[in-house]
């Protein structure tokens, strides 16, 4: 499975049929059944460049994309949050968190066993009240997590609009698409995580590493957490989430 997740972050078109040969080329003998259902049970798939972590309820309300040709120009003008897949020695993990799309800054961060509304719900409290702020609009993709009722009302309460990717379009929350690609280079590939304190303490100096000291040159050189925190007049101050 840890094998499976490198070579579809390489290669995110590969499909169940691809991934059969290219492991049979490293000497691994195993069946595209296997590879079919390790795969759904990761949550990946060759459909878009990223791991299809998005499970659709029909019977939930899928809201509108609102971002589309808008200009984000501030901090807390929009969040996004997303799911991914933490590979660890024996089993796996799955990842949430809200992201601020002005500065790239990291609000929040859960880890869980399940793909649940309640640890999604959780990472927004968490981001609402370490930054003592909530944004206008919240955006995330389809899945039932985020389409669930719990996790609505969530950001509805919070006075934010709703706003969903559309089928299939991975680049409508291209943002934090690009923060998971860089956490697993960076930080889960280069470890064999033990368990789920070890994946928690990695994730959690890496999110440390990026939002307070990696600079980003979209901010001008600045770290997310700068970017974030010179809006409240508090520079490098943004809180950076804790996972449960």
């Amino acid at each position: 499975m840890r094998r499976i997740d490198e070579l579809h972050l390489a290669h995110p078109v590969r499909g169940a049929r691809q991934m059969v040969l290219h492991l049979r080329r490293e000497s691994v003998r195993v069946g595209r059944n296997r590879v079919r259902r390790l795969m759904r049970l990761m949550g990946l798939a060759a459909v878009a460049p990223k791991p299809s972590t998005s499970v659709k309820a029909p019977q939930n309300k899928v809201y509108p994309y609102l971002l589309r040709g808008l200009s984000i120009e501030r901090p807390n003008q929009a969040w996004c949050a997303d799911i991914t897949y933490i590979p660890m020695r024996g089993g796996f993990l799955y990842l949430v968190a809200v992201m601020d799309w002005h500065t790239r800054c990291v609000l929040s961060w859960r880890l869980s066993n399940a793909m649940s509304a309640d640890f999604c719900v959780d990472a927004l409290q968490d981001a609402l009240r370490d930054t003592g702020s909530a944004p206008e609009i919240f955006n995330t993709d389809q899945g039932v997590q985020f389409t669930s009722a719990e996790f609505v009302d969530a950001v509805q309460t919070c006075g934010a609009q709703v706003s969903m990717d559309g089928k299939g379009r991975w680049m409508d929350n291209v943002f934090i698409e690009r923060l998971w690609r860089s956490l697993k280079h960076e930080a889960v590939h280069l470890h064999e995580l033990a368990n789920g304190i070890h994946a928690q303490e990695v994730i959690g100096a890496w999110f440390e590493f990026y939002n307070h000291i990696r600079p980003h040159r979209a901010l001008n050189g600045d770290s997310p957490a700068i970017a974030y925190g010179r809006a409240a007049n508090e520079p490098g101050q943004a809180a950076l989430g804790k996972a449960a």
